[in-house]
């Protein structure tokens, strides 16, 4: 294997998002690309589409408890033991229905632990190795719904929110060294996880043209980065409404 590959490690990669990501990156050059998924089957249908379209490209797969902290160090140690990660993507999550979390603490503990502490611990494994290099770029999937809580599903936006306050510590503690660390923030997007959404009507971004944009931003090193961009406005406005306004707001 050429030591010019760059190397990059997918976390939750049977994501629709992610899954465009990757493609998007063995369609640029010829990379090392280490898939990381809760469930094998889907994860190797994945692979098998990206060695299709890049054949010279490395793809491997590993399958982790994403729940677990130990699992967790001990797959990342695994993965780095195989040569220093230049990019890490961390996309998995799950949008929890918020009636039954409210009603149901077993999956409202599993809706924050899988969509916040989780994607942090990881980011937190990766980040100590690429401190160590002095180089390297984590980039988090976190949510527009982490902004501000509302009614519709302050259960997974507290888990982004937690995400976003992380983030913001980890850039802070690693402002002058050469590791950067990138918080995405997309708005509602058309993957199999908002299907109701769009069966509602919710105008939905396109997947692709959202993984299109977090790609230029992970190159760019932007600390935040909202896709598609119109959202950067909309939640300023969100974050700044008076109480009085938004809890008359049904959303």
């Amino acid at each position: 294997m050429p030591d010019n590959k760059e190397r990059i490690v997918i976390v939750g990669a049977t994501s629709a998002i992610a899954e465009h990501c990757a493609r998007l990156w063995v369609k640029e050059a010829v990379v090392d690309l280490t898939l990381v998924g809760r469930d094998l089957g889907r994860t190797e249908r994945v692979a098998a589409d990206l060695r299709v379209r890049s054949p010279q490209s490395v793809i491997r797969v590993l399958v982790a408890d994403f729940l677990a902290p130990l699992a967790i160090s001990q797959l990342v140690d695994g993965i780095v033991a195989e040569g220093p990660v230049h990019i890490v993507l961390i996309a998995h999550g799950s949008l929890s229905d918020q009636v039954i979390c409210q009603q149901d603490l077993i999956a409202c503990h599993e809706a924050l632990t899988l969509n916040g502490i989780s994607p942090v611990l990881f980011a937190e494994a990766f980040v100590g190795y690429m401190q160590k290099a002095n180089c390297g770029t984590v980039a988090v999937i976190g949510s527009v719904a982490g902004d501000r809580g509302r009614k519709s599903n302050y259960i997974y936006g507290a888990a982004k929110g937690l995400i976003a306050r992380y983030v913001q510590g980890l850039q802070h503690r690693l402002a002058g060294t050469g590791v950067k660390v990138v918080l995405i923030k997309p708005g509602p997007t058309d993957t199999p996880m908002t299907a109701h959404l769009k069966q509602q009507g919710a105008p939905l971004a396109r997947a692709e043209d959202v993984a299109r944009c977090i790609l230029k931003g992970i190159r760019q090193g932007k600390p935040v980065l909202y896709v598609p961009g119109k959202w950067a406005v909309i939640m300023m406005i969100v974050r700044h409404l008076p109480n009085i306004i938004f809890n008359k707001l049904e959303i």
